[in-house]
């Protein structure tokens, strides 16, 4: 083998293996989003007393109650106290337990944090944006992700397609 045949080699494996490593690159961290800081009385005064009650103080709605939990239509669920996009309609499933439910969220749009209101450890998660509540995740949801968001529906506006 001449030097010009392993140098067109070299550079093919090269260019392949760098190809190759670009299509299990990890994906592009998103963007930080802005956090919205309003004052216990601003929240009063933008919230029902409802929605207060579960975004600011992590209540919980009575199970069945909310209207989201019959929306099929394609869109968008936000986030009521500051309309960040949460959940993409494609992934609600009828969970069975009387709250919209989600098998994934949209990149960056939530928090979380291990909640012990129930004795043992719960993982609540929360509105990247404005720190609201929304509900708990648990391992019993469907595939892919095998997640269940289990969300306060007052919680969430729906945006249609």
């Amino acid at each position: 083998m001449n030097r010009r045949h392993f140098l067109t080699r070299a550079a093919g494996a090269l260019a392949g293996a760098a190809a190759a490593a670009s299509l299990h690159a990890a994906p592009a961290t998103p963007a930080p989003i802005a956090k919205v800081v309003k004052t216990d009385a601003e929240w009063r005064k933008l919230l029902t007393r409802q929605q207060y009650h579960i975004l600011r103080e992590e209540g919980t709605e009575p199970p069945f109650t909310s209207p989201l939990n019959d929306e099929k239509r394609k869109g968008i669920y936000a986030c009521v106290g500051c309309d960040l996009p949460l959940f993409d309609s494609r992934t609600k499933f009828d969970s069975g337990t009387g709250w919209p439910s989600f098998y994934d969220f949209l990149p960056a749009a939530l928090g979380t944090k291990t909640d012990f209101k129930m004795i043992y450890p719960r993982k609540e998660y929360h509105c990247a944006r404005c720190g609201g509540h929304h509900g708990h995740v648990f391992d019993d949801g469907p595939k892919p992700t095998g997640l269940r968001y289990c969300n306060n529906g007052v919680a969430l506006k729906f945006i249609p397609a």
